[in-house]
């Protein structure tokens, strides 16, 4: 997969899966535009200061002038892949409000402004969007004790298969990727008692999300494809 001088905006790119990502996406040779949410990420990210990547401080992705400033002035884009997101959990009883907002905002209304920037910096030249939904987005059972988290990613998987068939017909093309737990140090020290051998690595979601965004993926629109590794 070519992507060379290509240029790839890449949400929640300073983290565990973004961080995969985008040292695929150099190692094929694209641009890479990653918005940390303030200065203490953009110290933590690893790759901040290689020569293809270009890192901002752009504050909330829920926030239309933070995403406008974001891509503006970025050029010719030719795929934005939407990593950015929280996870909340906990029984609907203990849910707050303020959390039910803060997961649609963190993962549907960000990747939703996100998209809509892209598609407007894609204009009359086509490109390629992935948006990342998850596992219970897809199997809404499996969200019990994480309701306000998988009605987000659901929504997410419904935004994209609609998306994907209203930009087709200007040559771009919108998918979405569904982990399930990745194996990250995080979810091990979370879940120590779990078999990792059976999650997904980030370098398994990134290679899916690499084709989807991908010159190689021509025809390929409206997926939300699972990544569940062997659980």
């Amino acid at each position: 997969m070519d992507f060379h001088d290509r240029h790839v905006v890449v949400t929640g790119g300073a983290g565990a899966l973004g961080t995969a990502v985008v040292s695929t996406l150099i190692e094929a040779g694209a641009v890479c535009h990653v918005p940390c949410v303030d200065a203490a990420e953009a110290g933590r990210f690893r790759l901040r200061d290689h020569k293809q990547v270009i890192t901002s401080v752009s504050g909330s992705l829920a926030e239309e002038a933070a995403v406008g400033r974001l891509y503006q002035g970025i050029g010719r884009l030719w795929a934005s892949i939407h990593i950015a997101g929280g996870f909340a959990a906990g029984p609907l009883a203990e849910t707050s409000s303020a959390t039910i907002r803060q997961q649609i905002d963190m993962n549907l209304i960000s990747c939703m402004l996100c998209c809509r920037a892209a598609v407007g910096a894609m204009a009359g030249a086509g490109g390629r969007i992935v948006n990342v939904a998850a596992r219970p987005g897809l199997e809404w059972r499996t969200g019990a004790g994480m309701t306000a988290y998988t009605a987000s990613k659901a929504a997410v998987a419904a935004f994209t298969a609609a998306l994907a068939e209203e930009v087709a017909k200007d040559g771009i093309l919108v998918n979405a990727v569904a982990p399930s737990i990745m194996d990250t140090p995080a979810n091990r020290q979370a879940m120590p008692k779990a078999d990792f051998t059976l999650w997904p690595t980030v370098e398994d979601v990134a290679a899916t999300i690499m084709f989807l965004a991908s010159p190689d993926n021509r025809v390929s629109r409206g997926g939300i494809v699972p990544v569940y590794g062997k659980s």
